[in-house]
């Protein structure tokens, strides 16, 4: 039942829709989400939704409004009153005393006949058939409505504004979520993550190179510029069919063409190469020189995954 009242709401994402957020793009005020109930958890969430992804908001519950908390609401503030019916007794005190105030009002109702509906200024429709509650009485059905509408008009605003991945990590700097967004390869690069060797240098001194560096693989540089990469596992096969290790270099197990990575890409970029490449190193560079190796551990300690 939810689902489908959800699924009805594609209807109501019509003209009025379209005013609305151009109205609330052209304000020089905040967004006052308000509400009573379970309407007004919901318009808590949303709240939490507009602030971050650009849009200014506030939540103002409707029973403080009308005790001394309409003082939070501005001259240049649009409210956005949530309300199933549009019939609660706060809602009927609190909508003359906005009017009164002169900001403009945006319903979010079930009913279009109620008295939010009748006084609204605009109107996104949020109707349901009935609440999945078997009583048809917790709102269940329509706070679904009331939450994906919301949402809606959160991804609206965000598209008409152009906001980006880049402002997203502004306003989410902690946990996996803003670190995906900001932390870059470089930023992995410790003080002992830039294992090298020559194309001549000696197979047991490659070898204590990958181990000492604790990276699992080293870069092969020849006069300062990248030509290949060699790894822990090349170094096993080169074990497995090898009994004289006299006379063998870096140049004769290494891989000519490894992968690279600049330094500014972000590390999420860094993890999905690994993967699609199906490595657990990746060499890291700066305007085509070698700055170091990234291991897949050290993203994943990030926890950014």
């Amino acid at each position: 039942m939810e689902s489908d009242a959800v699924a009805n709401l594609a209807h109501y994402v019509n003209d009025d829709f379209v005013a609305i957020v151009q109205l609330i793009l052209k304000s020089k005020g905040r967004l006052v989400v308000t509400g009573v109930g379970k309407s007004a958890n919901i318009s808590q969430k949303l709240v939490a939704t507009f602030i971050s992804t650009g849009q200014d908001a506030i939540f103002l519950h409707a029973a403080d409004a009308i005790h001394g908390d309409l003082g939070n609401v501005h001259k240049k503030d649009i409210v956005l009153c949530i309300s199933k019916s549009g019939n609660s007794p706060e809602i009927k005190v609190l909508v003359p005393l906005l009017k009164s105030m002169g900001n403009m009002l945006i319903g979010m109702v079930g009913n279009d006949k109620g008295f939010l509906a009748q006084k609204s200024d605009r109107l996104l429709m949020t109707p349901v058939e009935r609440e999945a509650c078997p009583n048809n009485l917790a709102p269940t059905t329509s706070t679904a409505a009331q939450l994906a509408m919301g949402d809606a008009l959160a991804v609206a605003l965000m598209e008409s504004r152009g906001f980006s991945a880049g402002d997203f990590a502004k306003y989410h700097p902690g946990g996996a979520l803003g670190k995906k967004l900001y932390i870059k390869m470089s930023d992995l690069l410790g003080t002992n993550s830039s294992p090298a060797v020559v194309p001549s240098t000696p197979v047991k001194t490659v070898l204590f190179e990958i181990s000492s560096k604790r990276l699992g693989a080293t870069a092969v540089l020849k006069n300062k510029k990248l030509v290949g990469i060699i790894t822990d596992g090349d170094i096993r096969r080169m074990l497995e069919r090898e009994n004289d290790l006299t006379g063998v270099t870096a140049a004769d197990i290494m891989h000519s063409a490894p992968r690279t990575i600049e330094a500014d890409e972000l590390a999420v970029e860094g993890f999905r190469q690994m993967e699609n490449n199906n490595i657990t190193q990746l060499i890291v560079t700066k305007n085509g020189y070698y700055k170091g190796i990234v291991h897949l551990h050290d993203i994943l300690k990030e926890g950014i995954f």
